[in-house]
Formats: structure tokens, sequence, C-alpha cells
């Protein structure tokens, strides 16, 4: 009777224990993710009350919100400085079989932690999918839907630094010959077949009679037969995977069923066996999901590209600068802004021959590096023509007044946004003003 009421008891103080846990903002059941133990430790020291830790932490969510369309490969070098509490977010597109690789390289590499998560986008949902771990910032990602994707960027607070982020893709799996060419893959997926009546279910891959047909990854061979389309086949299960690989028109099958393969392993020798018996030597190669057949391409397509060189020059990170011309702020794909000519703006990044720039406002957004100049000099004077002209911080009056200038004192004009000028008294005081 005793040792039953034990029990009774262990299993109540569990189950308050697993209802408590779940109540609360973080799954303690579940293993976090390096940012989402960080904001952990900010929450148990209370930095959430703060209006330090409260701005890190909506950051974080809203920076997704305001994701910044671009295109891989991508690259850039930014800064982020220990002043500031930012976080940027990238939204790009991805295909299923592609693999997707961040490498983000930081300066100093202590006591400066950027934090990486990768999440899926579809319509208002966002699914946390990736993170870097919590020794590097580089991620490896099997990408196994085809949408669009978000990757953020974090650092802690009060950490200063520069890093390069360089976002690249390729394939999934190994190429099925030894020598990669894509020049060899001449016939894709989705194209007529029979006059129509059916469609290509993979690719073709041609090359030289009887040439080595490699195993793209390591696995399992499910079968090994032959069909009138096919001929000799091959059919194997990659190691983790939900999806079957096919191989034809082969001239000799070199696996068993059943048996275990490596990548690199030789299945089989190329032919022209089934209803390939017209045609040069080649490889049929598909791959099939329990929906049916998918586009094999994005899996094993040799052809990667480098990331664009950066050609901005990085010696303006964190700089504020003014627009030299009337120019155009790209924030997304359908989304532009008009700047005028003297504009200020802070550098955040670079990338290619444009900067990552902030706006006064917060507005985020890409803009040509040929379009910005510094602000050392002046664009004109100003004579202060009314009594205590009140100095801002930000270009908003409901701002933080830094100083008040006095009637008839002459500043220089840095650059203006809005109805507001950027200026610089004679005490290398700078602030906005509103004319």
């Amino acid at each position: 009777m005793r040792k039953l009421s034990v029990l009774v008891f262990c299993f109540l103080l569990l189950s308050l224990i697993l209802v408590s846990c779940k109540s609360g903002p973080f799954n303690l059941l579940k293993p976090a993710t390096p940012h989402e133990a960080y904001e952990r430790k900010l929450v148990s020291a209370g930095l959430n009350q703060t209006a330090m830790g409260t701005m890190w932490i909506n950051n974080a969510q809203q920076s997704l919100q305001k994701a910044l369309s671009i295109k891989l490969p991508f690259q850039e070098k930014g800064y982020f400085s220990a002043d500031k509490i930012e976080a940027v977010a990238f939204k790009f597109q991805l295909t299923r079989g592609q693999k997707l690789q961040v490498n983000l390289d930081r300066k100093p590499t202590s006591e400066f932690m950027i934090y990486l998560d990768i999440w899926e986008h579809e319509g208002v949902n966002y699914k946390l999918i990736a993170s870097a771990d919590t020794l590097g910032n580089n991620i490896q990602l099997d990408v196994d839907k085809t949408g669009t994707y978000i990757l953020r960027l974090q650092p802690e607070l009060l950490g200063s630094g520069s890093y390069t982020l360089a976002i690249t893709t390729g394939p999934s799996l190994g190429y099925p010959l030894k020598s990669a060419n894509k020049n060899q893959i001449q016939s894709l997926y989705g194209v007529g077949r029979d006059e129509g009546a059916r469609q290509h279910e993979g690719i073709d891959i041609f090359s030289t009679f009887r040439t080595p047909v490699l195993a793209v990854s390591a696995g399992t061979v499910t079968r090994v037969n032959s069909n009138n389309l096919g001929g000799k086949v091959v059919w194997f299960r990659p190691e983790g995977k939900n999806y079957t690989l096919y191989y034809a028109h082969l001239d000799e099958q070199m696996v068993t069923d059943g048996q275990a393969v490596l990548q690199g392993d030789t299945l089989g020798r190329m032919g022209n066996t089934g209803n390939a018996k017209t045609t040069p030597p080649h490889l049929h190669f598909g791959i099939y999901t329990n929906n049916g057949a998918i586009d094999p391409f994005p899996f094993i397509n040799p052809e990667i590209q480098a990331p664009p060189k950066i050609l901005s020059s990085t010696t303006a990170l964190n700089a504020t600068m003014r627009t030299n011309a009337n120019a155009i702020l790209k924030i997304n794909d359908n989304q532009e802004v008009s700047l005028k000519a003297g504009t200020i703006l802070r550098v955040m990044a670079a990338t290619g021959n444009d900067y990552r720039i902030e706006l006064p406002d917060g507005s985020i957004g890409y803009l040509g590096s040929n379009k910005l100049s510094p602000t050392v000099k002046a664009i004109a004077k100003y004579k202060i023509n009314i009594d205590d002209q009140a100095v801002f911080d930000k270009p908003d009056t409901t701002a933080a007044i830094k100083l008040n200038l006095k009637n008839g004192e002459i500043v220089s004009v840095l650059g203006s946004f809005g109805d507001y000028q950027l200026v610089l008294n004679s005490n290398n005081q700078s602030g906005w003003i509103n004319k």
C-alpha cells in the first residue's frame, strides 16, 4: 500500500512538471536552439523586463516579418555595433533536392556571438527548421520542400564585430557518373513522350557505352530487375530519405536486392536496354516518392555557382553617409523608396556593388554604393533664427533633446531626412533640427 502511494505521488508530481513546462513561454522538454537558450538566459535574469531586453526579443520576431528578398548565391560583409540592438533576416527561394549551405565568419571569434536560424515561410506561418550549433556558425540543409525560406542573423546584446555571410546552393546527392558534366543531361523531367501520351519521369544522362553508373549516396538496393520501358534497372533507397532512386537502361546490373551501398559504389554499367534500344547509351535517372515521380535535376545538378564578389568598400560599414544624388532604395522585389540627394542613412553591410542601409525611420534596403558619399564636408551652412532651437537625437520631435542652439548660431548641414536636417555645431555636436 505504501509503495502504491509513493507511485501515485510520483505520477502526480511528474504530471505537474509536464503541465508547468508546457504552459510557460518555453517547452523545457524540447532541446533549445542557441538563440532560444540565450533568450531563456535573458528571461531568467529578468532582462526581458528592461527596454534593452524587450527590444532584443521583439526584434527577433519582427525581423522575420521584414525579411529582405535576395537571390542566391548571396554574400555580404556586415557589422553589428554594441550600441545597436539589431536583427536582420533574408528571404529567398529554394527547390526540393537542393542542399543549402550557409557560412558565417565573424570577428572577433570570442565574446561576439551571432545566432543563425532558418525558417520555412508560408503565408503567415514560420516554421523553424535549422539553427547553427553552439560551436560554429555554419548550416547545411537538404531542402525537402520547394518554397520560401528565411535566414535570420541576430547578435547577442552589447557585442560588436564584423561578419562575412555566404549563402549558396548545390545538389543534395552526388552525381551518378564519375565525371560530372551538366551538358550530359539532355532530356529533362516532364517533357512529352509517345506523342504526348505520357511525360518523362526523370532525366537522361548520356555518356559512352558501359560507363560505370554510381550510387549518388549511401543506401540500400531495394530491387534489381528488368521491365519493358527501363530494360535492366536498379532501385535503391538513400539513407534517411523518404524517396527511392531509379536507374534504368543499364547494360549490366552489378548489385543485388538488399545490398548496402556507399556513395560512389558502382551499381551497373550504362547501356540502352528497354525502350532505349534505338538511342545512344544513356542513364535514365528518376526519383519516386509515395506521391509519384519528382524532378531529379535539383538533386544532382553539378553546377554550383559561387557567391558574387563584394566590390563595395567595407570601410564604410556602420558609418553615417548621405546620398550624392536622387536614388532609389530597393526594399523588396515589389517595394522601392525614392530618396532625395543629401538623405542621411547608415551603412549596415556591403554586397556586390550595393550597400544594405538603414534610414533614420528604421527602413532597410539596398542602394548602389556609388550613390553614397561621406558626411565629412557640409553641404550648406544654416543660421539659427529662433531662440533655443531644439536639437534632437533622431529626426522626430518626440525624440530626446540633445542640446539647444542659440539664435544667430551658425551650424553645418550634413544632410536631411524628411523635414529634418542633420547639423553640426562649432563644438562638433551633431543632431537633428526641424526647420
